[in-house]
């Protein structure tokens, strides 16, 4: 014990005192492998630091940090990380519960009484600040509004994410229970934070964890690259087609806002490689440290899956290695940060574009490389191979990130689960077919993992469930999948008909077209991209705000169901007059009762500001 905290001791005084260099020396194989990436995958630039043996720090810088005028990305640029702030906020809520301001276990009512969570399991689980950082409250991640708005300023109170908490708080599955990403959940740590200290949560992280880390070029206070206060550090932010955009300020800040360089990330990543001590005083309980990205409340943990998130990390199973990590994406920034306490080694980096094309994991697999991290060993194949009949069938995310496109998720995202042999299959309409080998008592390893990576499980009300750690699927009945996908397929085929029959009218009968039986529909149909110019006329980040554009998208939107309802009408009317008529009014009919699924889903008419 006193050998590791000597080791400790000794990497968190290295923070301080280890001489910054750029890996364009150190590294010039590393750095040319990034320069090629960022050409191949049409990424900006990139900021790495590497955390090696002993606390050696590597950093390094290439690319721009500003395409139009090709301005160099260098170690001492700053850039946001996105999601990557849930860790260091972690880090902070931590800090109070060692010192003993915040009680880990404790209701999150007890410091934010005001605001109360529509929970169906209170009696027998509140939701606690552990649940918060670990994401296993329940709560949906966010509302679009919530994302994308420019109503907040930097110093909006949080609490104005939740403007009608019981219908924003409401609680999907018994806390502790299932993993489930929520932004807001770490957007109330922030106001925890405040109640316990009662100053703003990015005062006190800024003054009694950044600066005691050594974190000195690192904020929780909002900055951005344009306008009054700019910081002429800050790198932009570019998205796919290299228009580069300005940091706005957001609702749900705690869990998104922090800017940092890649010397403060290293020195971050040294913390959470330590055992907690700073300065010869212990800082962060040491088995708070020992915990994090371990989760042990879970269903799933309970079931033998090491897999999961928690206190801040997750653990993450990429590349043929197994490490702590956690990722960040936010407009015009992508970033990560994974350590590997076995090795006391760690990586991060931010790359200032947020593409939807580009594969961010060759990043990752190049720095793993580069750091010499041990391949994981895989587990056993148990044979011969556990009776799982009972889990073949189909499954639905419960509950799923966005509650707005649960319906989306429901259709689109249901997985199935058949045996292959000794093995299992899950095949889904969004990845390719994923075997899993059995390797434990209903434990699995996917076979793009080193790791157990699935877990089978029974509810407590006997539901049949799969979990990765990070996703729980529930088995529903064929005949519910089919239900929903009929529906689709009867509405798609519905639209096609009657978009074909009114071209035919709007050709064959010109000034007599208001007339035609079809011709209520598909107007309402055409009056669906009316909207689209004024989209693009407006900033994408107020597609969450009551705007022109989102005032005719709840419009048309709702003349759809009227649109179908209307030609209905005309056909019962008109259809002895001609056969086609009915055939137009059946098709509206399909039409109409997707529109119904989609009105009790919430997504008929699309209001995107609530």
């Amino acid at each position: 014990m006193m050998l590791a905290r000597l080791g400790s001791l000794a990497i968190v005084a290295s923070l301080a005192l280890w001489p910054v260099a750029e890996c364009r020396a150190a590294d010039p194989d590393l750095r040319g492998d990034l320069d090629t990436i960022l050409v191949e995958e049409a990424l900006a630039g990139v900021a790495w630091s590497l955390v090696g043996e002993n606390g050696e720090l590597r950093l390094g810088a290439t690319g721009w940090r500003d395409l139009p005028s090709r301005t160099p990305y260098t170690i001492e640029t700053r850039f946001h990380v996105g999601s990557l702030t849930k860790a260091v906020l972690a880090t902070g809520v931590l800090r109070l519960v060692s010192e003993g301001s915040i009680e880990l276990d404790a209701p999150v009512s007890r410091y934010l009484p005001n605001l109360s969570f529509e929970n169906p399991w209170e009696e027998e689980a509140d939701v606690s600040v552990r649940h918060l950082l670990d994401h296993t409250s329940g709560l949906n991640d966010a509302y679009f509004w919530q994302l994308f708005s420019l109503r907040p300023a930097p110093d909006t109170p949080l609490v104005a994410a939740f403007p009608e908490p019981a219908t924003q708080l409401r609680i999907r599955a018994r806390p502790g229970s299932r993993f489930s990403y929520s932004n807001m959940g770490y957007t109330l740590l922030g106001m925890i934070v405040e109640a316990a200290t009662g100053v703003r949560y990015e005062t006190y992280l800024d003054e009694h964890v950044l600066a005691p880390l050594g974190m000195r070029e690192s904020t929780f206070a909002f900055t951005t690259q344009a306008g009054e206060g700019a910081d002429p550090t800050l790198a932009w932010g570019h998205v796919d087609d290299g228009s580069r955009f300005a940091a706005v300020p957001m609702f749900l800040r705690p869990a998104g806002q922090f800017t940092t360089t890649a010397a403060d990330l290293a020195r971050f990543a040294q913390f959470l490689l330590s055992d907690g001590m700073l300065a010869g005083d212990q800082f962060m309980d040491g088995q708070l440290m020992r915990a994090r990205g371990r989760p042990s409340t879970t269903a799933a943990a309970s079931g033998g899956l090491a897999a999961g998130y928690a206190l801040g990390l997750g653990r993450r199973d990429r590349h043929g290695v197994v490490g702590y990590c956690h990722g960040g994406n936010i407009v015009g920034f992508v970033a990560m940060l994974c350590i590997f306490p076995d090795e006391r080694k760690a990586f991060a980096y931010s790359v200032n574009t947020d593409s939807e094309t580009a594969d961010y994991g060759r990043i990752d697999s190049l720095l793993i490389n580069a750091l010499g991290i041990a391949a994981a060993s895989t587990p056993t194949t148990v044979e011969p191979a556990p009776d799982v009949s009972g889990w073949h069938g189909r499954y639905v995310l419960r509950p799923n990130r966005f509650e707005t496109f649960e319906y989306l998720d429901t259709v689109f995202g249901a997985i199935s689960l058949s045996s292959d042999g000794g093995s299992l299959t899950m095949t889904s309409l969004q990845q390719s077919p994923r075997r899993l080998r059995p390797v434990g008592d209903r434990l699995y390893s996917a076979n793009d993992r080193t790791s157990t990576s699935h877990v089978l499980l029974r509810g407590e009300a006997g539901e049949v469930q799969l979990s990765d750690g990070f996703k729980t699927f529930e088995k529903v009945p064929a005949a519910y999948l089919i239900a929903h996908w009929s529906s689709v397929l009867l509405g798609l085929a519905g639209l096609i008909w009657i978009v074909v029959a009114g071209v035919v009218s709007v050709l064959r009968y010109r000034g007599n077209v208001w007339s035609r039986t079809t011709t209520p529909a598909f107007v309402a149909i055409a009056l669906l991209p009316v909207p689209i110019p004024f989209f693009m006329s407006q900033s994408f980040m107020a597609l969450g705000d009551l705007t022109l554009a989102s005032a005719l998208l709840a419009a048309v939107t709702l003349l759809l169901p009227v649109g179908m309802l209307m030609t209905m009408l005309r056909a019962r009317k008109t259809w002895r007059e001609s056969r086609l008529n009915l055939i137009h009014g059946v098709a509206a009919a399909f039409v109409l009762q997707w529109c119904a699924v989609l009105i009790s889903a919430g997504m008929l008419p699309l209001k995107l500001w609530v």
